[in-house]
């Protein structure tokens, strides 16, 4: 024993110089970045991410991780910046392609990109994090940005707050549904723009299918159960209400043949369906959609109450599912962030995707819109302005990060090039029975090609199994799609 001890002296005097001389442990200069606003008896809570060192690489913060963020992310040069994602999900959506997830043609995780394949830098550089949070504040004068944790569920931990200090700030937070204030949309209808909304959709769907047959309901209820209601005629409604109607004519009429005569689909519209496509494709839309057993309504919701919604005329119509799909707007955070806006309320920006009046901030996607004093009109809120926006802003940071411009308050008298310019490349929709819409046209006074059918139906597959990010996702996706021409949507209720 004596041995051991002497032994053990021995071992412990020859490392500790070691252990007080080095500073290359990749734990102990993690932690070095963070600092703790807590006492050395408690237990080490990280409250903050400090600024960076003169001698270190420049921190970019990115909020949100839909087209525009990740897109930024994807392009922006991780040897010349550290780069920090604050997000409440870890994933990007695919969301040209969400609307097949709720009828079963496509899996859950083949629309679903996870951040860190997206930007390797934020799991495997030591700068660099992604942190599962809500922005609820932006400090500019201290360049820090306010975060709070996301939790979900009662056995999950407090919600923790903490700050961000960076030197450019990329906001990338999206947009929120537009409900224009009528009561009871946040409480009974489910929007369309996130995977757990799909989720739930598909869960209801197959609920009330299954509630329908159960011994003892009534004739009234079992239409209503049954009556799926889209309000919003736009791309996302039209393709959901394809999509559910070919679910319908050819998986639950085979499997669910008590009830086949019960369910209907019924869209919704204040105007018409598709209003930036060309009018012969908004016919083509309407034509296919009615012939696939869409009932087409012009009206304007009033209420919207537990089981039915009321339009502003009085009719009623019974629901069993309502989904709400009427385009979107700035959301609460953007409202409440003291930054220069844009007509209609969103964070301004000028030519090259900055916030005027404030140092290193920028803002891209749907969150933003060009000031006034641009000459610019807003551009609409579309996947593919948001991803040119994400492409333009990382190269634009690269060229600034190469010239020494990277840190805070270093890029005042910068030239930074070329101008963001939109060129719109069209517009895809797909209304079911293999027929979709291709319109190629810039604009809808502009002349150009537009196709419909079974043609155009194949260009939609083949653009967006192209547009989909990851090889594996676009795996992922053909599979599906061929399994389901196969064997048909799977109608499990998990």
């Amino acid at each position: 024993m004596s041995l051991f001890r002497t032994l053990s002296k021995r071992y412990f005097s020859t490392t500790k110089p070691f252990l007080k001389h080095t500073n290359t442990l990749p734990s102990l200069t993690l932690l070095s970045r963070f600092s703790s606003t807590t006492d050395s008896t408690a237990p080490v809570r990280y409250a903050a991410l400090g600024p960076t060192k003169p001698h270190e690489k420049p921190r970019v913060v990115v909020l949100g991780t839909g087209w525009a963020g990740c897109r930024f992310m994807k392009g922006l040069d991780s040897k010349i910046y550290d780069i920090v994602c604050v997000s409440p999900r870890n994933h990007m959506v695919f969301t040209p392609l969400l609307a097949s997830t709720c009828v079963g043609t496509l899996e859950f995780r083949s629309v679903a990109e996870p951040v860190a394949k997206i930007q390797p830098a934020i799991s495997n550089e030591p700068g660099s994090f992604f942190f599962l949070a809500n922005c609820t504040g932006i400090n500019a004068d201290k360049h820090e940005v306010q975060c709070e944790t996301v939790t979900e569920g009662t056995q999950t931990l407090e919600p923790w707050k903490f700050t961000v200090s960076y030197d450019k700030l990329v906001i990338a937070l999206g947009a929120q549904p537009t409900t224009f204030g009528i009561h009871g949309v946040y409480e009974h209808a489910i929007f369309l723009r996130e995977v757990y909304h799909a989720q739930e959709i598909r869960r209801k769907l197959l609920l009330n299918l299954m509630m329908s047959e159960v011994p003892g309901i009534s004739e009234e209820e079992k239409k209503r159960l049954l009556h799926c209601v889209i309000v919003g005629g736009g791309p996302t409604g039209v393709e959901f209400s394809g999509e559910l109607s070919d679910f319908i004519m050819r998986d639950v009429r085979q499997r669910y043949a008590h009830v086949k005569d019960y369910i209907h689909v019924t869209l919704i519209e204040a105007n018409e369906i598709l209003s930036s496509f060309d009018v012969r494709l908004r016919q083509y839309a309407t034509n296919q959609l009615t012939k696939s057993g869409v009932r087409l309504v012009r009206g304007i919701v009033k209420d919207v109450e537990e089981k039915k919604i009321i339009l502003n005329d009085g009719t009623e119509v019974p629901y069993g599912l309502l989904v709400w799909s009427t385009g979107v707007g700035p959301s609460p955070i953007i409202h409440s962030l003291d930054l220069p806006k844009s007509p209609g309320g969103r964070i301004g920006i000028d030519e090259w995707l900055r916030v005027p009046s404030v140092q290193d901030i920028f803002s891209i996607g749907d969150c933003c819109g060009f000031v006034e004093s641009t000459g610019k009109p807003t551009l609409p809120a579309l996947a593919q302005v948001a991803e040119r926006q994400g492409k333009y802003l990382a190269g634009l940071l690269n060229k600034v990060g190469k010239a020494n411009g990277g840190h805070a308050n270093s890029m005042k008298d910068m030239d930074l090039g070329g101008q963001f310019v939109y060129k719109h490349l069209g517009s895809m929709a797909t209304v079911g029975s293999y027929k979709a819409l291709v319109d190629l046209r810039q604009n809808k006074e502009a002349k150009g090609l537009s196709l419909a059918g079974f043609m155009s139906w194949i260009v939609w597959r083949s653009a967006y199994l192209t547009r989909v990010i990851s090889w594996r996702n676009r795996f992922y996706v053909a599979i599906n799609w061929a399994t389901t021409f196969v064997f048909g949507r799977d109608i499990s209720r998990i």
